[in-house]
This record gives structure tokens, C-alpha cells and sequence, in this order.
């Protein structure tokens, strides 16, 4: 079945309404089939014919129609990317990312949140499997059995999380943490914080374990404070905390938590950083934009979203499936929040 959405005029004259398939083959002089290969499978004709067709399509102002498309294939031309809180700006690079390489291979995207629910995180990928074909999950609340079982039922690839039997894309902690670690070690802090975020974020436990490991290695006290909610409010929260204990450099398990206790601790008389300094993770929108601004251990979210979209796309091509690209790296951008741990009497 062809991807049109009207049958030709008698004759295979153009008639009044959206043009089809059959027009853009007249006009274009080639074989409806032609123009359908051209349109839904790019790189299974010569260059030149496809830029014919297309320019010709173009230029009748004909489009595909999604759903008759998806007839034959059984293909919705439809991805999900499932986000825990879409109003977290370390989401923004991801979703640009996902979506130029959904858009590069003629699918649509949509975006669902599950608003750092378990519950809602199930019920919402439930809702939106049978109507897309693989999803991404930019998301922490599901535990591992969970995940498993909804890549059972549909396409799934992970982002920042590992889940056996599960594809995914998870970022290179060691190498930010170290970075982060031998700055604070040089700018003369012995005793460092970590502020942890949600107890059931992969994530969390791999930025920890890799902070301990550095930090132990670097002759450096690492303590964690509990976890807590990776917003502005949970930083804020945290504040009591870390004014009682001895650190006097806190790495927040995300920008957000880095900045909610920044804010706080001014709000207390605490200068940033002469009296304690603060770093977080992610980069975010934002963290430039601070007085102080913060320091942070970044990746490249885009590359992760584009990347996963990608690996998504090859595991649903019969015999496509690959292996996930090696973690993408992280790198520490120093910023004024961090700085040198002035004497006390």
C-alpha cells in the first residue's frame, strides 16, 4: 500500500486537494513505487532520482501520510523519549539531541514524563508503547526487573542507567570525578561532601563510588550526606547538614542541588567559595548564570541523545541490533563557586 492519501483523478491528472503520491510520479516522471522508496527509504535509489522526487514533492506541497505508511510495516515512524522531569534543564540536551536524529530518519517524537514517579514512570510507558515504536528512557525511579520487563514488550535504550539485557548509553564518571577531585585537592580542601540525590538513581551511586575511590586515593576525608531530591529545593534543604559537618567543599549530585545550596548558604552569610566551595554535575542551562557560577562535572547530553535514538533505530531493524558505544566522556569545567580554602584561625 502506497503513502497516499487520496486516490489519482482519472487519467492520473491532479486534482483539486493534496496532492498524492500518483502526482508527484507524473510530475516527476517516474513510477509511483519509485516515489515511495524515495520518500520512506532513503539510500535504495540513485542520489540524483531521489533529489528529483523529493524537489518535486516539495514543490506540490505533497507529505506522507504517517498512518498509511505504517500499514505495511507495521511501523508507527513514532519514538518515545520517557523523562523523569521535563521542567530539569540537564533534559534540554538530551531531547535536542534525540530529536535531530529521530527527525534525520523521518520519525516522529514524542516526549512523555513520569515527574520522578515509579508509578507513574510504568503506567506512562504502558501508555505510549503501542502507539510508538521504541522508547528512550531519560528517567531513574524504575527499579532494574521492571525495566527488563518493558523492553521485553517494546524496543527500549537507556540513558545514564545499566541495566543488564537492556541496551544503553551511561556516562564516564571516573574521568569528570578525578578531574574534580585533583582540582579541589590543589585548591587545598581535605574534607569534601557529597550531596547525594534520589537513593534509586543509578547515577547517583556510580558519581559517589567514583568521588570515594578518588578521593581516598587522593588522601582526601569523603563523607556523604543523604539523598535528597535533585531539585533546587532539595540543595536548599541540605544546608542544616552541611553547615554542621567539618567539609568545606560540597559536590552536589547534580547543578540544580548545587545551586539550591548555593543560594541558601548565601542566604546564611556564607561566602561562595572563600567560606565553603560547591560543585555539582550536568552543566546546566543556568549554572552559568549564577553569582558565583558553578562549578561542574559536564557531558555531552546532545551526542547521548542522538546516540540513543540511533541505537534504538538499529535494534529495531531485523538483524541491526549493535553493540552500545563505549560511555561518553565527561570533563570538569571550572568555575568560580570552587576556590582556594583560605586559613582559619
Amino acid at each position: 500500500m502506497s503513502d497516499a492519501v487520496r486516490e489519482p483523478a482519472a487519467g492520473g491528472g491532479a486534482t483539486s486537494g493534496s496532492p498524492t503520491i500518483y502526482d508527484v510520479a507524473r510530475v516527476a516522471g517516474v513510477s509511483p513505487s519509485t516515489v515511495s522508496r524515495a520518500l520512506s527509504r532513503p539510500g535504495r535509489i540513485s542520489a540524483a532520482t531521489e533529489r528529483k522526487v523529493r524537489d518535486t514533492a516539495a514543490q506540490l506541497g505533497f507529505r506522507i501520510n504517517p498512518s498509511a505508511r505504517a500499514l505495511p510495516t507495521g511501523r508507527t515512524m513514532t519514538l518515545a523519549l520517557l523523562l523523569a522531569d521535563i521542567t530539569n534543564p540537564v533534559v534540554f540536551g538530551i531531547v535536542r539531541g534525540a530529536e535531530r536524529a529521530a527527525a534525520a530518519a523521518r520519525y516522529t517524537l514524542v516526549i512523555a514524563e513520569s515527574q520522578e514517579s515509579a508509578a507513574a514512570e510504568r503506567a506512562t510507558a504502558l501508555r505510549v508503547g503501542p502507539s510508538v515504536d521504541g522508547i528512550v528512557f531519560a528517567t531513574r525511579r524504575l527499579d532494574s526487573p521492571s525495566l527488563q520487563e518493558l523492553a521485553r514488550s517494546k524496543p527500549a535504550v537507556l540513558i545514564n542507567r545499566a541495566v543488564e539485557g537492556v541496551p544503553s548509553l551511561v556516562p564516564d564518571v571516573e574521568t569528570g570525578v578525578l578531574a574534580l577531585v585533583e582540582h579541589l585537592k590543589e585548591l587545598g580542601h581535605v574534607n569534601v561532601g557529597y550531596l547525594a540525590g534520589p537513593s534509586s538513581s543509578w547515577v547517583d551511586r556510580q558519581r559517589w563510588d567514583a568521588l570515594l575511590r578518588a578521593g581516598r586515593a587522593a588522601g582526601l576525608r569523603v563523607f556523604e550526606f543523604p539523598g535528597g531530591e535533585p531539585t533546587l529545593e532539595g540543595g536548599s534543604a541540605a544546608y542544616e547538614r552541611v553547615a554542621a559537618s567539618p567539609a568545606t567543599a560540597i559536590v552536589a549530585f547534580n547543578d540544580l542541588m548545587a545551586i539550591g545550596l548555593l543560594r541558601t548558604a548565601q542566604q546564611h552569610g556564607v561566602v561562595v567559595p572563600d567560606d565553603l566551595s560547591i560543585a555539582g554535575f550536568d552543566d546546566i542551562f543556568g549554572s552559568e548564570l549564577t553569582t558565583p557560577t558553578i562549578t561542574t562535572v559536564a557531558a555531552p547530553l546532545e551526542d547521548a541523545g542522538e546516540q540513543a535514538v540511533g541505537l534504538l533505530l538499529d535494534h529495531l531493524e531485523p538483524g541491526g541490533a549493535r553493540e552500545a558505544p563505549p560511555p561518553f566522556p565527561t570533563s570538569l569545567i571550572r568555575r568560580r563557586s570552587t576556590g582556594r580554602l583560605l586559613a582559619t584561625g
